[in-house]
Parts: C-alpha cells; sequence; structure tokens
C-alpha cells in the first residue's frame, strides 16, 4: 500500500457505509458548532444589554466573553471543513491535523479570556465601583447559568463521542462560563443581602481557575500535535486481529502514526514460519491489511517478517533460555523475531527496553556482551526496540 490519509484508505478499500461515517461525524460537529454559535450570541446580545444598565463590569465581560464562545465554535467548523479535504501532492496525508490546530487556537481564547477577566477584576479591586443589580438582570443571568451549562455538556459530551478535540474544548469553556455567570449571581446576591461587593474578588478568583483550564487545553493540543502514542485498546485489537490468522506465529513492533482524529496509518513486524514461500507471505500480508483495515479502521501501510525456526528443535530450547535470561532484567519488556541460522552462526532477535531504564543504551551494551560471551561460538544480531504503543 502506499502512503495515504485513512479517508482515502477507506474509500478505496471499504464499503461507503465508512465514507459515510466520516461525513456523518463532520455534519454532526458542525450542527452543535452552529447551535453553540446561536446560543451564545443570543446571550451575548442580553448580557451586554443589561451589563450597560447596571454598569456591571462582569456581566459586560460575561457577555464579550459568550462572543469569543461563539467565534470558537466558528473556527470549529472552518477546521472540520479544512481537516475533510481529501489528500492531495503537497499532504498527501491529508489534512486532519487541522483540526489539533483549531483546537489549539480555542486553547488560546479560553487562555486569553482568562487573562483579560483578571486584569479588569484587578482594576474593580484598586477602583471598586457600586453596582446596580434590577432583578431582570438576576434573572437572565440565572437563566445564563442553566443554558451554559446545559450547552457545556452537550457540546463537551458530543466532542468526546465524535473525538473532536475543538468541540470538547468549547464545551469545557461554556461550563466555565456557566461558573462565572453563577460567581457574577453570586456577588449581586451578597451584595443585595449583605451590601458588601465581592464581585471583582469572585471575578479574580473565576478568571485564575479559566487561566488554569486555558493553560491544560493548550498543553493536551500541543501534545496531539507534537505526536502521542496511540491507545492501548486500538493498539490491542490490531494486534489481536492479526494474531488470528493461524499463519502469524505473533504481532510485534507495531508503530501507528496520527494524521487528524482516528485517522492512522501504522506499520508492523509479524513472525511467520521460515518454510513460508515468498508468494505466500505476499497473500498472507495482503489479507492482514485488508482485515486491519476492516476491524480497525487503521490502514497499515507496511507490514515486516520475521521468520521462525520449524525444523531444528534446538532453536526452540536456545529460544527460551534466552528470552527467559533476557526477561529476568526487569526493564526488558520483550524479545521477540528469535532466529537461529546454524549456517551463517548467528542469533538473532530483538528486545525492548523500557524507558524506564534510565541509560537505555548501556543496558543494551550489557545484554549483548553478555549473550556474546555466553554464546561466542554465534554472533549476536541483537536490536534494541522502541514500544511506541
Amino acid at each position: 500500500m502506499s502512503n495515504f490519509r485513512l479517508k482515502e484508505a477507506v474509500r478505496a478499500a471499504t464499503p461507503d457505509d465508512t465514507i459515510e461515517r466520516q461525513k456523518s461525524r463532520d455534519q454532526i460537529i458542525v450542527r452543535t458548532s452552529v447551535i453553540g454559535i446561536l446560543a451564545n450570541v443570543m446571550l451575548a446580545v442580553f448580557k451586554a444589554v443589561i451589563g450597560a444598565v447596571t454598569g456591571s463590569i462582569a456581566i459586560t465581560m460575561d457577555a464579550v466573553n459568550n462572543l469569543s464562545d461563539a467565534g470558537a465554535s466558528l473556527i470549529t467548523i472552518v477546521g472540520t471543513k479544512l481537516a475533510s479535504r481529501p489528500a492531495d501532492k503537497k499532504h498527501p496525508f491529508g489534512y486532519g491535523r487541522i483540526e489539533y490546530l483549531s483546537a489549539m487556537i480555542i486553547s488560546v481564547i479560553v487562555l486569553y479570556a482568562g487573562i483579560t477577566s483578571f486584569e479588569e477584576s484587578v482594576k474593580k479591586i484598586i477602583h471598586p465601583e457600586v453596582p446596580d443589580y434590577s432583578v431582570i438582570s438576576l434573572v437572565i443571568i440565572a437563566v445564563a447559568v442553566v443554558v451554559k451549562i446545559v450547552l457545556g455538556r452537550f457540546v463537551k459530551k458530543t466532542g468526546m463521542k465524535v473525538n473532536s478535540e475543538s468541540l470538547v474544548n468549547s464545551g469545557q469553556d461554556a461550563i466555565l462560563d456557566s461558573v462565572i455567570s453563577f460567581s457574577t449571581l453570586l456577588a449581586a446576591l451578597i451584595f443585595i443581602l449583605f451590601h458588601f461587593p465581592v464581585e471583582a474578588w469572585l471575578g479574580a478568583f473565576i478568571s485564575l481557575v479559566i487561566i488554569k483550564s486555558g493553560v491544560e487545553m493548550l498543553r493536551s493540543t500541543l501534545s496531539q500535535i507534537l505526536g502521542e502514542g496511540a491507545g492501548v485498546e486500538l493498539s490491542k485489537k490490531i494486534i489481536s486481529t492479526i494474531n488470528a490468522f493461524p499463519e502469524v506465529v505473533g504481532a510485534f513492533d507495531l508503530v501507528l502514526n496520527n494524521y487528524g482524529p482516528d485517522s492512522y496509518l501504522g506499520s508492523v513486524h509479524i513472525e511467520v514460519a521460515d518454510t513460508m514461500t515468498v508468494v505466500e507471505l505476499d497473500a498472507l500480508i495482503r489479507r492482514i491489511t485488508d482485515k486491519v483495515l476492516e476491524e480497525t479502521q487503521v490502514g497499515l501501510t507496511a507490514i515486516s517478517a520475521y521468520s521462525f525456526n520449524t525444523s531444528d528443535p534446538k532453536a526452540a530450547a536456545l529460544r527460551d533460555k534466552i528470552q527467559e535470561e533476557a526477561m529476568a532484567n526487569e526493564h526488558v519488556l520483550q524479545v521477540h523475531g528469535f532466529y537461529l541460522d546454524e549456517v551463517e552462526k548467528t542469533i538473532r532477535f530483538d528486545m525492548i527496553i523500557s524507558y524506564e531504564a534510565g541509560d537505555r543504551d548501556a543496558l543494551y551494551r550489557k545484554i549483548v556482551k553478555k549473550f556474546q560471551e555466553e554464546y561466542p561460538d554465534y554472533q549476536m544480531i541483537i536490536a534494541m526496540d522502541t514500544s511506541f504503543t
């Protein structure tokens, strides 16, 4: 299989319902974002009017924040549309990662909103003003709290369902907005009952919460852009699918590269009998590729093969002995791809060493030296592997 974005692979190798699922995902994201835009614009208009009438800086800032939320939803729509563009010559893996960029922009918006809100709250603390709360303003703020909680939970839940970081961030932002509105309502009630202004102090505290949330969102999206390992469940499912083939002795060294939400390309090593012909191996690789794509929507662009000794009883005993000795080290996670070549007088296998080993290279050299001294009649060809999943 040549390089392609997962959507292109699915289009070529699976039924039309897979393509429809992707289209449905995009439609859900856009529809949810449109709902967010409409709700935030209406809230912004109401709050702007009330803020101007009452002279409440918190309500006015709330209105501005609602407009920024509407802008975040618009960014989500644009990002989704751009990410769905088909692969081309310049970007053969497609544009799926644009969704991560749009999520990062939303994170920055949340962070900026928290910083500006904190600045305004500090100004209010230094130069306090007595706000004029009316019954209608408090009612609308209360309604805003309910609307933003419902909207935030809906958007965040939908984002988690369709694996859209942009929607998740937008939903989290809306939930934080409901906390801001509630703090404004609480400050108003305290002022009415006790004539003690706490709005600025509550605003400063909530602003710090928003800043913290913005930093966490930004850290999460940057981590995705840098490249995170695939989930354990997905990796297990792929390995399990491959191991289900009777010709496969084992599947190892799974490497998955992410090119957008739910869009993976990968490679893997399979261990097969040393008696298998090239024709048989070619047919097996094609069947594995199709099955993994069908079961997991992951396109395997490369499948390499390890040979497995089937005729030399000495190899089996030696394999078990070497594996036991290597695995006695707590930082050796796996030994695989073992093959004893009596003609070339070589012993070759791969060894996964944990990141927790500290100096992995030093441990690798130590183990290689140990085995070379233990088996001086053979050349030890040992590869140090990394567990990417």
